[in-house]
């Protein structure tokens, strides 16, 4: 082996094995277990895995076929962990889907690989599965380039006005875009380009994430585009803004509104509606709905306890519930016990 081709065995090799590390770090050890740092991980593994095997194929032709099959088939998930990557860092919440998503790709590579092994049938997986699996791999960065566009037009258009996160998310995605092309045009045996060209820009790109995360002192911020949702006011802050809700609320009777909403509440203090629901959730520990309930059971008993002339349902009504059913639900989720067993305790002598 040359010396040119050490060099390049060197970094392509030194890149696959950071790649392992970094992603037991993102699957492993992060602070926060954000979904997205878990694709994020799943991806760079699987990327080593193909980088690994480029490597070593690359300078030892006469490795086991089933090395080759391994590099193959992990491309088949790398287009979907980068959706799936982005997918959850940008809406923070995707659906339980995804399980099965991944299942499908996983037991179909493990099927084709049983039945078609890359030694028995080598044309096959040359010129046709990897055909497949680039087309796979281009449809799936495709996929997640339309869902990120706006992100990367502003990171692309004016950078120094984007965020972290919307700049992590793009470094993300053109990286894996630049790995694509670099062992496509390799595939397609462009002249002067070859497979090992893809490991060498994996290779950049990994050590460009790893000096982005050494650069910060905190990196919550990169993980999701809208990480402020899991903030939580402290206890000070908290105590103001309860005793201020809980004043609005009695004095001009909110609750009895039965289509009040979270915009009509957070109005009424002049806070956003994200500022009320992150209130509620983070510190309170409570839906919105949960809330103004609470309000309504209260008076309900207030009700129950001083006028037994009233029905029971129309009680309800007076307190802000549309529906009987509602109340009764409601009443006995908060005092354990139902609006008419709570009536005959309340007027027992």
């Amino acid at each position: 082996m040359s010396i040119g081709k050490e060099i390049l065995f060197f970094f392509g090799a030194l890149g696959a094995f950071n790649g392992f590390i970094l992603s037991l770090y993102f699957l492993f050890f992060t602070r926060k277990k954000y979904l997205s740092n878990l694709f994020l991980g799943a991806l760079l593994f699987v990327l080593s895995t193909r980088i690994a095997v480029t490597v070593f194929v690359y300078f030892n032709i006469d490795l086991p076929k089933i090395y080759l099959q391994i590099g193959l088939s992990a491309c088949l998930l790398i287009g979907p962990f980068l959706y799936y990557v982005l997918k959850s860092g940008i809406s923070n919440r995707i659906s339980s889907q995804w399980k099965w998503h991944l299942t499908i790709w996983i037991f179909s590579i493990l099927t084709i690989g049983f039945v078609f092994p890359y030694q028995n049938y080598p044309v096959l997986w040359n010129d046709y599965f990897a055909a497949l699996i680039f087309l796979q791999w281009f449809c799936y960065l495709f996929i997640s380039g339309f869902e990120i566009r706006e992100l990367l037009q502003k990171t692309i258009s004016n950078y120094s006005s984007s965020n972290p996160a919307e700049r992590w998310f793009g470094i993300i995605f053109l990286g894996n875009a630049s790995i694509f092309i670099s062992y496509f045009l390799g595939f397609a045996r462009v002249p002067f380009v070859s497979c090992i060209t893809g490991a060498l820009a994996f290779t950049f790109i990994l050590y460009l994430i790893i000096l982005v995360l050494l650069y910060r002192t905190r990196t919550d911020d990169l993980f999701l585009l809208n990480v402020e949702k899991d903030k939580k006011l402290n206890n000070e802050e908290a105590l103001i803004l309860s005793q201020k809700l809980e004043k609005i609320m009695i004095e001009k009777a909110l609750y009895k509104n039965p289509n009040l909403s979270l915009k009509d509440v957070s109005a009424e203090i002049n806070i956003s509606n994200h500022q009320l629901s992150q209130f509620l959730n983070n510190n309170l520990g409570k839906n919105f709905t949960s809330f103004v309930n609470e309000f309504r059971i209260h008076n309900a008993c207030e009700i129950i306890t001083s006028n037994d002339k009233l029905t029971l349902e129309s009680v309800g009504y007076d307190v802000g519930f549309n529906s009987k059913s509602t109340f009764f639900a409601a009443f006995k989720k908060h005092t354990g016990t139902t609006p008419l067993n709570y009536q005959i305790q309340a007027l027992q002598p």
